[in-house]
């Protein structure tokens, strides 16, 4: 059995992939990495379509200084985490699946530049089976690679792409959106446009068909206004099952630098540890 893109900086590609489904009875859910939007500057939401998107390509500008708390979720698996750039260090919680699904795994990572920490929790029909299990150092914080790792989004963070969600490469993808109210949208997206920056995995796209390139979603953005929540309505696809996948953040600018794990929790990450991330 492998598990592939167990990470906050690919959730969207770990909760939507195939692979997982094979894992996971209780269906799949996402949000994927990030780029830096092609507008800036605050945009007052108003009634015409054109600027309703300008205020939600807008509404991402925060996320760039990288100080912020975040959650994500969808069917049977959610994500929470904070990010500090100032700090260059980022925490994120993980459950995917739970002790009904054949796997669930909770993992608790700790990124604090240049270093990586994550801690693994396993659960489930099948977890007695997973290759190497022995040799995991299960509810230790295990000491990551960065060699290992360089370029893997399964178990890295980039720096230079700070959001775990990838709502500005999602917001760019807007087909159609209209203002439902005070700081409220709705419309739709081409995701198709967003596989790029891994917000779906890509043999999810297939399976929409021409369904990915009109996604619904609802979007909400705070008295300031920056993105507070986005919602994609999923439709069913190839294995996995129709979704809402939800992305929140909160806390902009109010933030709080990572805590390392105390040394006496900590050891080196087995090679059984990457295998299970390949």
């Amino acid at each position: 059995m492998k598990i592939r893109r167990f990470s906050a900086a690919a959730f969207a590609a770990a909760l939507l992939s195939p692979a997982l489904a094979a894992c996971n009875d209780n269906g799949t859910g996402a949000a994927g990495t990030s780029a830096s939007p092609t507008v800036s500057g605050s945009v007052a939401p108003s009634g015409t379509p054109g600027d309703a998107k300008q205020a939600l390509l807008n509404s991402t500008n925060a996320i760039r200084d990288g100080n912020f708390r975040f959650s994500m979720s969808g069917a049977g698996s959610t994500a929470e985490g904070q990010v500090h750039e100032p700090s260059q260090s980022a925490e994120m919680r993980m459950t995917i699946g739970d002790q009904s699904s054949d796997l669930m795994m909770k993992l608790d990572l700790i990124h604090y530049k240049p270093d990586s920490w994550v801690k693994l929790e396993l659960g489930g029909k099948a977890a007695g089976s997973v290759p190497g299990v022995q040799k995991l150092n299960l509810g230790k914080y295990q000491h990551l690679d960065q060699t290992r790792i360089k370029g893997n989004r399964a178990l890295g963070f980039d720096f230079d792409k700070l959001d775990p969600a990838g709502s500005a490469v999602l917001t760019q993808g807007i087909t159609e959106v209209r203002q439902t109210g005070e700081g409220t949208y709705a419309g739709t997206v081409d995701v198709s446009k967003a596989a790029e920056a891994g917000s779906l995995d890509p043999a999810v796209i297939t399976a929409l068909g021409a369904q990915a390139k009109s996604v619904p979603f609802t979007a909400k953005v705070d008295p300031q206004g920056r993105l507070s929540e986005l919602v994609l309505q999923v439709p069913a696809a190839g294995q996995s099952a129709a979704q809402d996948i939800r992305i929140t953040y909160t806390d902009y600018g109010n933030a709080s630098a990572a805590q390392k794990p105390p040394a006496d929790q900590v050891v080196e990450a087995p090679p059984e540890f990457y295998n299970l991330f390949d």
